[in-house]
Parts: structure tokens; sequence; C-alpha cells
């Protein structure tokens, strides 16, 4: 995909693996090996999180907090957390009862290496040591910030969000959506929990409503684009570059916004919502570059 718009010359992969560097950090010290019968489970936990994935999230909890000055101690944290959210979203969906995948980031998924019910029990105490971390007087000294972070990250991730996006997806199957009910699905099952990451900076830096309604815009933008991009990559690219299962959303009967606008046009879609996503920076000058170029990075990316 073509990179959309005028990007300054930052080395985006180092940026993005400094900040990755220091999040699993953050991971290794909250998610450490536990002794005894329940050692197992912390054993599936790790697993399922540390060393893989892009850290997306991760970067963006990252460099919206530095908007702010935020302490990186404390931001590594809230990173840490949405990346065991969203390991545990991943390791659920690859169960044989939801998205049915062997594969995830290169090696064998959750329910694979160990068994389906440690798989499962492992996704739900990631997803319970992410609120846990968000409640603890080190993510923030002010309770306020740490309840709207719960909040934010709860929303993002329930009924409303990116569970209720996956029943919708699951239900869809073989059915023919149009492009505003694929936005819609996409919105609450990737974008939200994408939004939220961005916006967690502007929690935590206490920052005005303004700047946090705009990075969360920036944020439903860059995740609405990088799904996209995802469907895109689903066509053409391979298991060993993805990581993943390639080809299981067409053969799925998956509703993507490739199967409604077909390939050049959801290309074009995609930059569309990059530039429209780093247009919403403009407030921020230089200091937001780097997220500017991760907008042209989730549309140019091919794993």
């Amino acid at each position: 995909m073509a990179s959309p718009g005028s990007v300054p010359p930052i080395d985006l992969p180092r940026e993005m693996a400094r900040a990755a560097a220091t999040v699993e950090q953050a991971l290794e010290a909250l998610l450490p090996a536990v002794e005894g019968a329940e050692g197992r489970l912390a054993e599936a936990m790790r697993y399922a999180t540390l060393g893989g994935g892009k850290r997306l999230r991760a970067f963006l909890v990252m460099e919206s907090a530095g908007l702010f000055g935020v302490n990186q101690t404390c931001a590594a944290r809230v990173a840490a957390s949405v990346e065991m959210l969203h390991a545990y979203s991943l390791v659920h969906d690859d169960l044989p009862a939801m998205d049915d995948d062997d594969l995830r980031r290169g090696k064998p998924s959750a329910h694979k290496q160990f068994d389906e019910a440690t798989a499962i029990l492992a996704g739900d105490a990631l997803q319970c040591r992410a609120f846990e971390i968000l409640g603890e007087h080190d993510t923030h000294s002010d309770p306020q910030a740490r309840c709207e972070l719960v909040v934010a990250l709860g929303a993002a991730a329930g009924a409303r969000g990116m569970a209720g996006g996956q029943m919708i997806d699951m239900v869809a199957e073989g059915q023919t959506l149009d492009a505003p009910a694929v936005t819609r699905l996409q919105a609450l099952k990737t974008g939200r929990l994408i939004q939220y990451s961005a916006e967690a900076g502007a929690i935590l830096g206490r920052a005005a409503s303004h700047q946090r309604h705009l990075l969360a815009a920036y944020g439903r933008d860059l995740g609405a684009a990088f799904q996209i991009a995802d469907d895109v990559l689903d066509v053409e690219g391979d298991a060993a570059a993805l990581g993943k299962t390639a080809g299981k959303d067409e053969a799925a009967g998956k509703a993507t916004m490739v199967a409604v606008l077909g390939l050049e046009r959801a290309r074009a879609h995609a930059d569309m919502l990059a530039r429209q996503a780093a247009a919403h920076l403009d407030g921020f000058g230089e200091r937001a570059d780097n997220l500017r170029a991760l907008a042209a990075f989730v549309v140019g990316r091919r794993s």
C-alpha cells in the first residue's frame, strides 16, 4: 500500500522495538513464573503474552503517554495491561469453538501448545490481571485516573466493544454484509482496543478533554485502517510472514472490507483512514510524529 500523506523520516521500527523492549520488561515482572499446582496456568499466560507480536497497542500507550510527560514506568504498566488483554482475546479467538486456528505469532496457538481447558483459563486469568494492574497504586497515584482506565478498558473489551464485535463476526459468517455493517463489526472487534490504547495516554496524563477526544479519534481511524490492512494481508500474505494462517477469512466466509469493496478499493479506503487518523494529531505538533508515522506503517506493513 502507498504511504498516506507526508510522513517525517522516522526510524519507526527502531522506535517500536525500543517501546516493545520496555513493555516486555514490564510484562516479565507482572507475569512471573509460579511454583506449585497452578504453575502450568502461569506458564500458559506467559507463553501467550511474552516475546511476540508487533506490540502496536503498547506502542500507542507509550507514545500517547509521552505527549503528556507521563512517567515511563507507569505508562509501561498500562501498556502491559493492554497487551495482556489483547493476548487473552487471541487465545480465546484461536479456540476451536471460535476461529479455530492452530498458529499464532509463528508458533502453536495456546490450546495446541497446552490444551483447550488450560487456554481458556489462561485467557480468563490474563483478562483479570489486566484490570488488576490498572487498579494498583503503582499505575497512577490518582485513584480517579485508575478508575477511568478501568472503565475505559472495560467498555473497549466488553459487549459493546471487542467481545461484541467477535459475536457479530461469528453470527455474520456466510452472510453478505454491507460496508457500514462491516465497519461497525471491525470497529468493535479490533478498533475499540486500539482506540483505548491511544486514549490511555491522555487518561494517564490527566489531559484536557479535547486532547483525549483527538487521541480517541486518531485511535478509532487507525484501528479501522489496521483491520482493513489485515483483511488485505489475509488475501495476499502467507503464513510464514503473517505468523498465523493465511486465507482463513475467505474460507470461513468472514465479513471483511475486501469482500465488500475488492482489494484495490479496500487498499484505498485504508489509506484514506490512515491520513484521516494522522490529521487528528495536528494540534500536537512534532511531538506526535511517531504516531503519524504509525498511521503510514499500519497500511504499508507486510505482516
